[in-house]
């Protein structure tokens, strides 16, 4: 879900009992994990489907949920900086959370770059650092110290690419947006905790499918727990 930086109403701060409530009303995960436990599909693990896997998938989809990857790439203060951005940008504000700056490093000091990058940019592991210290900097000291208030406005800024100077002279500022957004999206949407939130029925190799007509679901896929249409929700809700 895109969350609007340019009002922090999605933050715990800024409610009463301090406790953010399931986007959309969501209920309360009771199978398996998901960020915050809750989804639109509580009674729903993806991992329960492991069985049908072939064992090279089995192997790696497993780790991700039960391993998290030791920090070798980023220093101690870029570390305390992402992390931060990282769950802010995912919306996770409490536990559990999907590892996702874990995951990051873990692909940056394996070299698993993309293969492609921006003629005016660095290559991604550079653009990563940049992008930590362009953070601290747009803070006025600590990013990872700010209240989630200022720090959700930090976040505004770099997503509108309104930086220009100091560090963001070096990077451009909305390129460098799409660059880390990509390796965030593409570490919290490859957890299984993120495929019992929002359904997906995992590796279909070697079962395969066997409904394919529109509307039909296969048994082993997820049910949702309500009828609510999230795109009218979150419309409803401003935070589109």
């Amino acid at each position: 879900m895109a969350l609007d930086f340019r009002s922090a109403d999605h933050l715990p701060k800024r409610r009463e009992d301090g406790i953010p409530p399931p986007p959309a009303r969501l209920p309360r995960q009771r199978r398996g994990i998901t960020p915050q436990m809750h989804g639109r599909y509580p009674d729903y693990d993806v991992l329960s489907n492991s069985g049908h896997w072939d064992e090279v998938t089995r192997g790696v989809v497993v780790r991700r949920a039960e391993e998290v990857p030791p920090m070798r790439f980023f220093d101690a203060r870029e570390q305390r900086t992402l992390r931060v951005f990282c769950d802010l940008v995912t919306a996770q504000d409490a536990e559990p959370r999907i590892p996702v700056v874990e995951m990051v490093d873990a692909k940056l000091a394996a070299g698993e770059l993309d293969g492609f990058r921006h003629h005016d940019m660095p290559e991604d592991r550079q653009t990563w650092r940049l992008v930590a210290a362009g953070l601290d900097e747009a803070a006025g000291g600590s990013f990872a110290d700010l209240d989630p208030d200022d720090a959700s406005r930090v976040v505004a800024r770099f997503a509108a690419g309104e930086f220009r100077d100091g560090v963001w002279e070096r990077l451009p500022c909305g390129k460098a947006w799409g660059v880390v957004m990509r390796g965030v999206l593409s570490a919290f949407y490859s957890h299984p905790w993120a495929w019992n939130e929002i359904g997906y029925g995992g590796p279909a190799y070697p079962r395969g499918y066997m409904r394919l007509g529109e509307g039909q679901r296969e048994p082993h896929q997820a049910a949702e727990a309500g009828a609510e249409d999230p795109a009218r929700v979150v419309k409803e809700a401003g935070i589109e």
